[in-house]
């Protein structure tokens, strides 16, 4: 999960933009992009959902308060998001960042 703070408001509402980064993150973290969506909010903001062989990318965008978030979730050890996490840190041009990491799967727990 990603944070983004202080990103430029126009490159936050420009759908072009953000299709293009969430392809260019897909493709740095190694990763297969089946199919994408993308929806350009009136009056602002951007929504874009990326399908992924290893899972799925989303960037959600609020020009107003010059803020994304961005949740990628993999599977697979070859895929790494942490490079593409980097790359859109970069390209949103962000003042801050916040990013989090939570690993899921392993066997279930069962209680006894």
């Amino acid at each position: 999960m990603l944070e983004l703070y202080g990103c430029p408001p126009t490159l936050l509402n420009d759908p072009s933009f953000v299709e293009r980064a969430v392809r260019d993150a897909a493709a740095q973290a190694r990763c297969e992009l089946l199919q994408i969506a993308v929806h350009h909010f009136e009056p602002q903001g951007v929504t874009a959902v990326a399908l992924l062989a290893e899972s799925h990318l989303s960037i959600h965008t609020w020009p107003e308060y010059e803020y994304a978030a961005i949740d990628l979730f993999t599977c697979g050890e070859s895929s790494e998001p942490e490079a593409a996490c980097d790359l859109l840190v970069e390209r949103f041009a962000t003042s801050d960042h916040l990013r989090n990491t939570l690993r899921r799967g392993g066997p279930p727990v069962r209680a006894m």
